[in-house]
């Protein structure tokens, strides 16, 4: 039988359905994030965003019965545990729930009800959510996780006019309205936001924010959470749609519904978010300072604590902002420049494959690739590489362990890219222990292996792969910078242990004494390697440990003087030993 009022216990029961939902189709939500610049992915993000209130219902804090301390831990939670800009609308979004609830339970203490939530009360609920998350940012945009909680809000306050369910009525009915008006609004989000409608997606955030009323629907009447899409080479369904709804890929979405007009997130490369204990009556005048600051300024918390997100060009006024009015601290800055770069590659790549290609499961030849450095196996994953196994120079994996990768593999026939000189053989030695049919493409580095998976398609055979991606990595030249370990004689010139190395694939081009840094070693191999009268040519630039921002701003800088033809990528990739890879395309 259907609930007419939640308990705490309920509700309870509710946040952990929901941090179960967001864990199940967190890939599925991960997997399209396809906005030019994404905080993060939007699964994860809102994931660990509940993560953090689970933490908190466990904690010390909550009371069993007392819906007041679930609703603190409900705010507090998901305050402190927001990540990026959907997990922090999203924890407007709860603490505006939650302060309905704390009424609900002061109600109580005077004896007007249980401590429980009615049907009028939940709607009561989702019209602060919505409230809350449009307070939170400076110039709300239509066509986000926004407008699915407004619709979520109008829904349930509509069953309410209707005389369908009123205090003490059905809640079931409530919910059913709140969320089929908000699954008609996360379909319409591309009518509303150019930049959905040519990607043709829809909101993330907001097919996120639709297993919420999922999630309630499953503990006030036991109906099932929706399955999230099986992956495909098709686009997938939203996550957390029914049937019934349109079925719309989904996409990061603009993040979190925070720009506005003129408000291009593209011109602005950093972003910082931080906690800011300062006195209330400050924060409006700080929300000021930072709409001058940058785009994208989401403020959200009360009671002298406040989580503070900005995109901005400007790290070092945005935080001054904060030291004069209050206390910052975990403060952590992201260059998103990195990220967008990355991400292009990532989707330019996943465009470039061939129609029908499977995210997951069996192919026809899979591919495993050798490397090291998260950003890297990312990148690698990404583009399509089924196993990565940890290696590259000095850290080179054994037999025994691309014999596992190609036995993991989803196929019976599969491509080895080793990305090293030094793997190629064991590559070889692994590939004839094996009774799948195996080619090794000798990829003598990552800016290869990356041009070779470019080419890569999982529905042919193995012969053909590996002649197609041979070829497409002998067209890429590659360069890398390294720091010499010892005194050497080398082609060009001696090198001093210490010195920076500009390398090419037929040895060291360019020695830079240790004090100038990798940037002029990096400077002086691509002088050699890019034609000054190059045109329509990509470098890109894979930033590994012992990179660092100043270093890069002055090869780009460079390129962009002394190469005006030639267009620069930057990718993190976090590679050992090697501060940069270069791809010349």
């Amino acid at each position: 039988m259907a609930l007419q009022t939640i308990s705490t216990d309920d509700l309870a029961r509710v946040v952990r359905a929901y941090r179960d939902a967001l864990a199940e189709h967190r890939p599925a939500l991960n997997r399209l994030n396809v906005y030019p610049v994404p905080d993060g992915d939007t699964g994860t993000n809102m994931g660990l965003t509940l993560d953090a209130v689970v933490r908190e219902l466990d904690g010390p804090g909550a009371s069993a019965g007392d819906i007041a301390a679930l609703a603190r831990c409900l705010s507090h939670g998901s305050l402190m545990g927001a990540r990026g800009n959907s997990g922090v609308i999203l924890s407007q979004i709860l603490r505006g729930m939650s302060s309905a609830f704390t009424d609900a339970a002061g109600h109580a203490a005077h004896g007007a009800t249980a401590a429980s939530v009615d049907a009028s009360q939940l709607a009561e609920a989702l019209a602060r959510a919505s409230a809350s998350a449009y307070a939170a940012v400076s110039n709300p945009v239509e066509g986000t996780i926004l407008t699915v909680a407004r619709a979520a809000a109008e829904g349930a306050e509509a069953a309410l006019a209707d005389g369908e369910a009123g205090a003490g009525g059905s809640l079931v009915r409530v919910l059913d309205a709140a969320r089929a008006s908000a699954a008609r609004a996360l379909a319409g989000t591309p009518e509303q936001l150019p930049v959905l409608k040519a990607a043709g997606v829809v909101d993330a955030g907001g097919a996120g924010l639709l297993l919420l009323l999922d999630s309630f629907l499953l503990v006030v009447e036991g109906r099932p959470v929706p399955p999230p899409p099986a992956p495909s080479g098709a686009a997938p369904a939203v996550p957390g749609l029914r049937p019934a709804a349109a079925q719309v890929p989904v996409p990061e979405g603009v993040p979190a519904g925070v720009h506005g007009p003129g408000d291009d997130v593209g011109d602005l490369r950093y972003e910082v978010m931080f906690f800011l204990e300062a006195p209330d009556e400050a924060v409006p005048g700080f929300r000021e300072v930072w709409d001058g600051c940058g785009g994208s300024v989401v403020i959200v918390g009360g009671d002298g604590l406040y989580n503070c997100h900005i995109h901005t060009d400007d790290i070092g006024a945005a935080i001054e902002a904060a030291i004069e009015i209050g206390r910052p601290r975990q403060i952590r800055v992201t260059d998103l420049t990195e990220q967008v770069e990355e991400e292009r590659w990532v989707r330019e790549a996943a465009a470039s494959a061939p129609a029908g290609e499977p995210a997951s499961g069996r192919v026809t030849c899979a591919v495993v690739a050798v490397c090291a450095g998260e950003g890297v196996k990312r990148i690698f994953r990404s583009l399509g590489a089924r196993q990565v196994v940890a290696g590259g120079q000095s850290a080179n994996p054994s037999t025994a362990e691309v014999l596992a990768a190609i036995e993991a593999s989803p196929a019976e026939q599969v491509v080895v890219l080793p990305n090293n000189p030094n793997v190629v053989a064991v590559a070889e030695q692994a590939a004839a222990h094996t009774r799948k049919k195996v080619r090794v493409v000798p990829t003598p580095g990552i800016p290869e292996g990356f041009a070779a998976l470019l080419a890569y398609d999982p529905e042919a055979d193995v012969d053909t792969n590996a002649d197609s991606m041979a070829a497409a990595a002998e067209h890429v030249v590659a360069g890398e910078v390294a720091q010499a370990s010892r005194d050497a004689v080398t082609d060009a010139g001696p090198a001093r242990e210490g010195d920076w190395l500009g390398i090419g694939r037929e040895g060291i081009r360019f020695v830079a004494p240790a004090p100038g840094g990798p940037a002029d070693a990096a400077v002086g191999l691509l002088d050699q390697l890019v034609p000054p009268a190059a045109e329509h040519e990509i470098v890109t630039i894979i930033e590994g440990e012992g990179a660092h921002a100043a270093e890069t701003r002055r090869i780009v800088e460079w390129l962009s003087e002394n190469r005006p033809g030639v267009s620069s990528e930057v990718h993190h990739g976090g590679q050992p030993l090697y501060p940069y890879l270069f791809s010349i395309e």
